[in-house]
């Protein structure tokens, strides 16, 4: 539901010409597609995968393509008479992106799951958050970091080696793979005893009074992290402590060192501590909320986010000198663009496909909107 939209999503905004393939049922019709930002860029064509017709239309739309992307648990596509064996044989040179939690194989590999339970099993969720508990943070780590990501760049990894070899092949994007790698440094770190198997108590996991959160005295919050020494330096001379801070370098004067921190920061507002700290580098900035980060001077001076007038929007990421990328068209209703979709992509007798039902063009988004305002 999120990291194969968000691969495709990517695909499109780095240039890529996608067509997203719909269930034609009410789940498919769902709310307004201005909901969900990760299906834009790309038009809808709504097909009936149990109709030989419908699995035909989407096998002469591969026969044209570099990439299918597939999300469904292992099995699945091969069933629909969509699996990988089957449009490599149609299509050679294809990549077929595989995007799942678990992989194709494994105990597991059958089994639901969610971003929490791919991030459970590969350590990482035992590393964050507090000493008493695990934290959960968000699903940008599994579904879109582990997950998306990889396929991402599995995929034009892959098309890359195509366009060499003129063979196409499977990659098998599983979000556990994505981030046990994601945590390749700590698992280093822990190998070389570096590293302690327990939440606060590291460098880089809060166990450190310079690499944490504090409280304001409005009730917001500051992140400080002055890592390196010099930066250090820059960070308590203008925290400007009513005495100097305990010895950071002795682990044993961390307890004292982070109460004289938060005690000293609780004293002023977030925005007092800002305006304290902007333009050094003592590493010490607030922590905004969703709805306000499009509005920190940073991310607005680049365009970061962009409110599309329901709240913030990502703009493409990465950037390029030559070739800017662009969020393309706003998300589609299931289906709006079956016909012209369809049509542009070379399928000559989409007026049967229609008639049958194998294939349903729903409809437009301006006779929505007046169903909507009505």
């Amino acid at each position: 539901m999120g990291p194969a939209p968000f691969a495709a999503m990517m695909l499109a905004e780095l240039g890529a010409d996608v067509i997203k393939v719909d269930r034609p049922s009410a789940e498919a019709l769902g709310p307004s597609p201005e909901t969900n930002p990760l299906n834009r860029g790309r038009p809808s064509v709504m097909v009936d995968l149990k109709s030989p017709r419908g699995v035909q239309a989407v096998l002469r739309l591969v026969e044209t393509a570099d990439v299918f992307i597939e999300g469904f648990r292992p099995g699945v596509a091969e069933r629909l008479g969509l699996g990988p064996d089957v449009l490599l044989s149609r299509r050679p040179r294809l990549v077929y992106g595989r995007m799942t939690g678990w992989g194709q194989e494994g105990p597991l590999a059958h089994t639901a799951g969610h971003d929490l339970t791919y991030l459970s099993v590969t350590g990482v969720l035992h590393a964050i958050g507090p000493s008493d508990a695990p934290a959960i943070p968000l699903n940008v780590v599994g579904d879109f970091g582990g997950g998306a990501l990889y396929l991402v760049v599995g995929v034009l990894a892959a098309l890359y080696d195509a366009r060499e070899s003129g063979q196409g092949q499977v990659v098998d994007a599983a979000i556990v793979d994505g981030v046990a790698h994601l945590a390749t440094s700590i698992h280093g770190l822990l190998g070389a005893g570096l590293w302690r198997d327990e939440r606060e108590h590291n460098l880089l996991d809060g166990g450190v009074p310079y690499y944490a959160t504090y409280e304001t005295s409005d009730g917001r919050h500051l992140a400080v992290a002055p890592l390196e020494p010099r930066f250090y330096a820059d960070f308590e001379r203008l925290l400007a402590p009513p005495e100097r801070l305990p010895d950071r370098d002795d682990p044993k004067k961390w307890p004292a060192l982070r109460t004289a921190i938060a005690a000293r920061i609780k004293e002023l507002t977030q925005q007092e501590w800002v305006d304290v700290f902007d333009g050094t580098d003592a590493c010490v900035v607030p922590v905004v909320g969703l709805a306000e980060a499009a509005h920190h001077p940073h991310l607005a001076a680049r365009g970061t986010l962009t409110d599309n007038g329901r709240g913030p929007v990502a703009a493409p990421a990465p950037r390029f000198s030559r070739t800017p990328t662009e969020p393309g068209t706003p998300a589609r209703w299931p289906g709006e663009d079956t016909r012209a979709a369809l049509e542009r992509w070379g399928l000559e007798d989409v007026d049967g496909l229609l008639a049958c039902g194998a294939v349903v063009q729903a409809e437009a988004r301006e006779n929505r909107a007046e169903e909507e305002s009505a």
